[in-house]
């Protein structure tokens, strides 16, 4: 696997940004930058003879992260990124596989990204699923929504390629999230396997998004009950009245954590969106339509460039939150073809490709280029790429 892995890296470092489709009149400048930006990552975040990836750029193994529950694994050196970023190689790669069938995607998916996804697999545990770090290290802790994301992205795979090994995966994994559900504050599922102390939206949100996607790959009416009381879940305890937003997190104390981020919002605008799209009933269309309001006014800013006109530009903050809200707005876009949304994305990115990448091709979190990053997150970089990658499909 590691020679493979490493021809692969060379391989897509090499050609993936000189493989525009020659069939098209006009080049697609966000399928071109998707590519180079893929190129870009792998050229600086892979890890030699392995098919696996260092979490940031320039490559620090001290790197103390922020995102587990565990203070003593996070402050644990570690050569290889966590799952969650990994992950996002995962949703880039796919969005490229959709946006536009070329089977080198499935190879890179099938010979690159998901043998190194399965260094993160567990199976010591049951039931059976993604563990925040390789399996090879000492035991650590799983995580729902990091789940949830595969699972996905293992159904989108099965949707594009209808090969049952990726549903069969997605199914695996889903029953790894029912693990995470009990009857405290009347449903929902929690964060962390290790600690249940909170039922979060980024658990939920997606968790609905999820069952709705193996609803339609599967017609199991099951997984769109599930979806359904998910998204009914979220929304009576986590949603701002007066926004229309939502929440990050609920305790079993009943206390809620009231940060608001862009993917929590947008993929209960996704769920949203999904739930009319298969019973067309008017009031998830609203919830959609008023949620991507929101999230356009909250999550974007008046943006004045030195040339040009005034624009939405996407605020700085987590790349990923925003392309995870990204999702929700095509969801949309897909139901109600109001392109004003999707508008700001392209020109947002637009003036990022100009303005906030450095001399290798790594983008800064903040997109207007006011400000730089000293290190750059492989979570990002996979973020753009997903993003370049969702835009180039809509005309």
């Amino acid at each position: 696997m590691k020679s493979l892995c490493l021809l692969l890296n060379v391989v897509c470092v090499a050609s993936l940004a000189s493989c525009v489709s020659t069939k098209q009149a006009e080049p697609n400048l966000n399928l071109e930058r998707a590519q180079q930006t893929l190129d870009s990552l792998y050229q600086n975040y892979s890890a030699t003879n392995t098919c696996l990836l260092r979490e940031n750029y320039p490559f620090n193994e001290n790197h103390k992260v922020t995102y587990l529950a565990s203070e003593e694994q996070a402050n644990i050196p570690n050569q290889y990124s966590y799952l969650w970023p990994y992950s996002g190689t995962f949703s880039a790669v796919n969005a490229l596989l959709e946006t536009t069938q070329d089977k080198k995607y499935l190879k890179l998916l099938e010979n690159q990204v998901l043998p190194g996804l399965e260094e993160y697999f567990d199976t010591e545990r049951t039931p059976n699923a993604y563990a925040s770090y390789i399996r090879t290290a000492p035991t650590s802790d799983r995580f729902y929504d990091d789940n949830i994301w595969l699972g996905i992205d293992f159904t989108d795979t099965y949707q594009v390629t209808k090969d049952p090994k990726y549903l069969d995966k997605a199914k695996l994994i889903w029953e790894f999230i029912e693990s995470g559900t009990d009857s405290l504050l009347g449903g929902g599922i929690y964060w962390c396997e290790q600690k249940k102390g909170s039922k979060n939206t980024c658990s939920n949100a997606p968790g609905s998004v999820y069952a709705l996607k193996l609803f339609k790959a599967t017609n199991d009416s099951a997984y769109f009950k599930k979806g359904k009381e998910l998204y009914e879940w979220t929304q009576k305890n986590l949603q701002d009245s007066t926004d229309y937003l939502y929440y990050d997190n609920v305790r079993l104390d009943g206390k809620i954590g009231k940060a608001k981020f862009a993917y929590n919002s947008g993929q209960m605008m996704q769920s949203a969106a999904l739930l009319y799209q298969l019973t067309q009933n008017p009031t998830y269309l609203k919830d959609a339509q008023n949620i991507a309001k929101a999230c356009h006014n909250y999550f974007f800013t008046d943006f004045i460039p030195s040339t040009g006109a005034p624009f939405k530009m996407i605020k700085k903050g987590d790349i990923w939150f925003t392309a995870v809200m990204l999702r929700g707005f095509i969801e949309l876009y897909n139901t109600d073809n109001n392109k004003t949304y999707i508008d700001d994305f392209n020109k947002s990115l637009s003036y990022a490709w100009e303005n906030a990448r450095d001399e290798k091709g790594l983008f800064n979190t903040d997109l207007s280029g006011n400000n730089k990053d000293d290190k750059k997150w492989l979570l990002t970089q996979a973020a753009i790429v997903e993003m370049y990658g969702r835009l180039a499909a809509i005309k």
